[in-house]
């Protein structure tokens, strides 16, 4: 069955190679776009009949301010500022020609870009974040200051004014995000859930109702009848590490293998997929036969959200 996308020009892909490490403090996630590519995800994409526009991966690393002191406990906030603003006009531009944004990371920090580049082309978008952990921590919840574990509190507007991220406009309301996934949620982000009303569904209500039932919910509580473009942002951490062990904060009890690409399956029927992100495969945490594993797996989930299907 054929699946028209609702929201595309044409049926073309813009892949957003962004190899940065500096929202957490494992080196190696950097490299993951880079083995994504390696693998010949581009070549699978185009074999599903899409047409693939991909410029190389940019260095980042020019983009490295000489100094870079703590703002407040963040870390590398102007780095990551710098970045996630250059990732958000590639995927806006990838949007405002028709095509699809794809952008593999690089840690969750981009998302900061992802999202608001989206956001900027269709303002009524909703996001479906797949992921262990929540990333809502505020500049002023987060224990770490890795702002891996922030980028949804600047896009809904509860992080308060950091100057450094003066350019992030709050462009997400809190009914058009749901969780799938989560495991590993701070005490604070569960408050901030919870006083926002944010609709999340973690492990237990996987375990509870069953994938295919969680991912119907989701889909309806953020695009009710297909009515908004999808956004969605996949942390390869959400599946469980025994199937996807090269990531950098692998927490047990995850998703399985065919539930991780079940969400990419129904949500590719959904017709409204305008934008997804597959981040935190790294590929040096882990012995060659476990990288091998995860980097196949996050090019078989971007297949199955482009389409792929098992018949």
């Amino acid at each position: 069955m054929s699946v028209q996308n609702k929201f595309l020009k044409q049926k073309s892909v813009g892949v957003v190679g962004v190899p940065f490490s500096g929202g957490q403090p494992r080196d190696g996630v950097d490299l993951g776009p880079l083995k994504i590519i390696e693998f010949g995800l581009l070549d699978q994409l185009q074999e599903l009949g899409w047409q693939v526009k991909f410029d190389g991966h940019r260095d980042y690393t020019l983009m490295k301010p000489a100094s870079d002191p703590p703002v407040g406990r963040l870390l590398n906030a102007r780095y990551v500022s710098a970045v996630t603003e250059s990732v958000a006009s590639s995927v806006s531009a990838h949007l405002r020609e028709g095509s699809l944004a794809l952008t593999l990371g690089g840690d969750h920090s981009i998302a900061l870009g992802t999202v608001a580049g989206t956001m900027a082309v269709h303002p009524n978008a909703c996001l479906i974040w797949i992921d262990a952990h929540a990333d809502i921590n505020t500049p002023e919840s987060t224990d770490s200051g890795n702002i891996h574990g922030c980028p949804l509190s600047f896009l809904l507007g509860i992080a308060g004014q950091v100057d450094v991220f003066s350019w992030v406009k709050p462009c997400l309301t809190p009914d058009r995000l749901v969780y799938i996934g989560l495991r590993d949620v701070d005490a604070g982000e569960k408050k901030i859930l919870r006083e926002h009303g944010i609709k999340a569904f973690s492990m237990h209500e996987v375990d509870k109702y069953g994938i295919a039932q969680v991912v119907q919910m989701a889909i309806d509580h953020v695009s009710p009848n297909g009515s908004r473009p999808i956004h969605l942002s996949y942390d390869v951490d959400a599946i469980d590490p025994a199937v996807a062990p090269s990531t950098g904060t692998p927490v047990r009890g995850g998703l399985t293998f065919r539930e991780g690409h079940y969400i990419c399956e129904a949500i590719h029927e959904t017709g409204c997929l305008v934008a997804m992100d597959l981040m935190e495969v790294n590929p040096s945490l882990e012995d060659e036969t476990a990288v091998f594993q995860t980097v196949t797996i996050g090019c078989s989930l971007v297949r199955c959200a482009m389409g792929e299907t098992l018949l």
